[in-house]
């Protein structure tokens, strides 16, 4: 038998041994047929019991042979303690671990360490399994221009992070964009990762409006004794929903614009709202949709140059009007020279 194929036998009565109860009257051939399916190794009936009774020479399990269907089970004080991930569990956690080790604190990640070098393992184990081959098919590619991420001193974040968990405020020097560095006090509510950007959304001294800092900013962070004070009615979801990460006031307008034929299929493919309609009238794609007024919201706009004009609302046309005249007279001036 090759090498690839002991492993995956090996692997499957793993899984068998994890699945079969302490005490009689114990799990079936049919029902552990079914377990092994979900957990990617699927196999025959003849083939599990062939399994069992080889298993059973060489572990504590016995078999409660009245009445049928036979349920396998632990002998008293064999059972054995499996501490060990599933496959499928093992894929999830190697496609999610990049993601996990940006956003969790330090002490959170020290438990998962364990369940990482397991995952490893096990698929290097049974690389020949078609579903450990998944994890070289999936892919996440961002909608924007790639950029790499800003620079962060990992002590500065690590106390974000505890913060957080304590729930304590923190003092901090902050140098916003294009600003001096000032010294802050803060009380931190939540993180948001933003495509490669951490934002910590937090309330500043004594004040209850929640307001956004990039992390990147942060020239310095001492986590202090003092609890936080969390604004009443505050919720991470809330202020998602309303639009904070968009850069915006949260205000709602009703986006009117002519669209080319390219950027008409898009957003019919990909709305930007429940109640967006796309029309063809004189001779052009027209857009309706209820957006965010926010900074999002012009950057994206404006990145289509010709294939959009805006119609309403009348402020956003003339915004773009003058952001476009504004990047065409750079292109005049170069051209003049």
């Amino acid at each position: 038998m090759p090498k690839s194929s002991n492993h995956l036998a090996l692997a499957r009565q793993w899984e068998m041994l994890k699945s079969i109860p302490s005490r009689a009257p114990g799990i079936t051939a049919s029902d552990l047929v079914d377990r092994l399916a979900e957990a990617g190794f699927p196999v025959s009936k003849r083939t599990v019991e062939r399994d069992l009774v080889d298993l059973s020479l060489q572990f504590g399990i016995g078999c409660n042979e009245a009445p049928k269907p036979y349920g396998w089970y632990w002998l008293p004080g064999k059972a054995h303690d499996f501490s060990s991930v599933e496959l499928t569990d093992a894929i999830s956690l190697n496609l999610a671990e990049h993601t996990l080790r940006r956003m969790l604190p330090a002490q959170f990640l020290r438990g998962l360490e364990p369940r990482f070098a397991l995952a490893k393992k096990k698929l290097s184990a049974l690389e020949a399994h078609p579903m450990v081959r998944l994890r070289d098919k999936l892919r996440y590619v961002p909608t924007s221009l790639e950029q790499r991420p800003p620079s962060i001193q990992s002590k500065l974040f690590e106390a974000i992070q505890q913060a957080l968990v304590e729930e304590r405020q923190i003092d901090v020097r902050y140098a916003p964009f294009q600003g001096k560095a000032k010294d802050l006090r803060l009380h931190p509510l939540s993180l948001v990762l933003r495509g490669q950007v951490p934002y910590l959304l937090a309330t500043t001294f004594d004040y209850e409006q929640v307001l956004l800092y990039a992390v990147h900013r942060f020239e310095s962070v001492t986590v202090t004794t003092q609890a936080i004070r969390v604004p009443d009615g505050y919720s991470v979801d809330a202020e998602l929903a309303a639009g904070r990460m968009q850069f915006g006031g949260g205000k709602r307008v009703q986006l009117k614009a002519r669209l080319s034929d390219e950027l008409a299929t898009h957003v019919a493919e990909c709305p930007l709202s429940e109640d967006q309609q796309v029309s063809y009238k004189k001779a052009h794609w027209e857009l309706s949709a209820t957006v965010r007024d926010s900074w999002e919201l012009h950057f994206w706009i404006l990145s289509q140059g010709a294939g959009i004009e805006v119609l309403r609302p009348v402020a956003l046309r003339r915004m773009v009007m003058d952001r476009l005249a504004e990047a065409l007279g750079n292109y005049n001036k170069q051209n003049s020279k």
